[in-house]
């Protein structure tokens, strides 16, 4: 028996400075529906994350502030990096979106049209069309709105998007599962999530392969691998699905966010 393999390995993909902040008129190319009204409450409300609007007053709360990607897999040196990994993992893959959480409570005057002030973002990646399965992650809420209303609402009106059936009111866009990954110290992260309803289902070890400005959140890596002397680093699994929702975790969200 005979057989080739043309495989080639793929060049590093770049994005033109003129496509870093996506096409004109903005094209989000998101695979579901927007459902606004699913997608807020009284004190909060996620849109999506677009560049043009966005990108500038994002970079301003996390560029100098390197520690809020402490437990994170990745960190972004630059806005161009930043916006060169949100448009080819985020703008060009139709399953994933970034949303940008606006706290109403809190009028930004040099930004009316937003209805509020730019409190963070959060989004989903990992999603498998064929399992209704996604993954809520790249969850950031910046520091003046840590310890407020803020996380619980953006994650709790996300839960009810993915999780309520499209027959619902407000509708929602009826996964079966919703899945959540920190870092094994990241006691913020796993906490949110818990009181949110999702349930521990384990470690995944050996996850992340990390970069050099995160090695020391990580253990030390295989020598003579691919990545050898990379760090890498473990993830919790925690989920929220279906049968949680329908069994009481609808209500407990529900009444975290009214």
């Amino acid at each position: 028996m005979s057989y080739v393999n043309h495989y080639t390995p793929d060049t590093k993909p770049t994005v033109p400075e003129s496509e870093l902040y996506g096409p004109t008129p903005y094209d989000i190319n998101f695979a579901y529906p927007i459902y606004e009204e699913t997608l807020e409450n009284k004190r909060t409300k996620l849109i999506p994350f677009i560049p043009t609007v966005h990108a500038e007053a994002y970079w301003k709360q996390v560029g100098q502030r390197p520690e809020i990607f402490r437990y994170y897999p990745y960190i972004f040196a630059t806005l161009r990096e930043f916006l060169t990994w949100f448009e080819l993992t985020i703008r060009r893959q139709s399953h994933g979106i970034l949303f940008a959480a606006i706290d109403k409570t809190c009028p930004d005057p040099e930004h009316p049209e937003w209805g509020g002030s730019f409190a963070g973002v959060t989004g989903l990646f990992k999603t498998v069309p064929h399992n209704l399965a996604t993954e809520v992650a790249f969850v950031v809420v910046f520091p003046e709105f840590q310890r407020t209303h803020v996380a619980k609402d953006m994650i709790g009106v996300l839960l009810r998007y993915l999780l309520q059936l499209r027959s619902a009111s407000p509708p929602g866009l009826g996964f079966r599962r919703v899945q959540w990954t920190a870092h094994p110290r990241n006691a913020a992260s796993i906490g949110l999530a818990e009181r949110m309803g999702f349930k521990r289902e384990g470690t995944m070890n050996w996850a992340w392969v990390l970069p050099d400005e995160l090695a020391g959140e990580g253990r030390p890596g295989r020598i003579g691998d691919a990545f050898s002397g990379k760090a890498g680093r473990d993830s919790v699994i925690l989920s929220l699905c279906w049968d949680d929702w329908e069994a009481g975790a609808k209500e407990k969200v529900e009444g975290i966010i009214s």
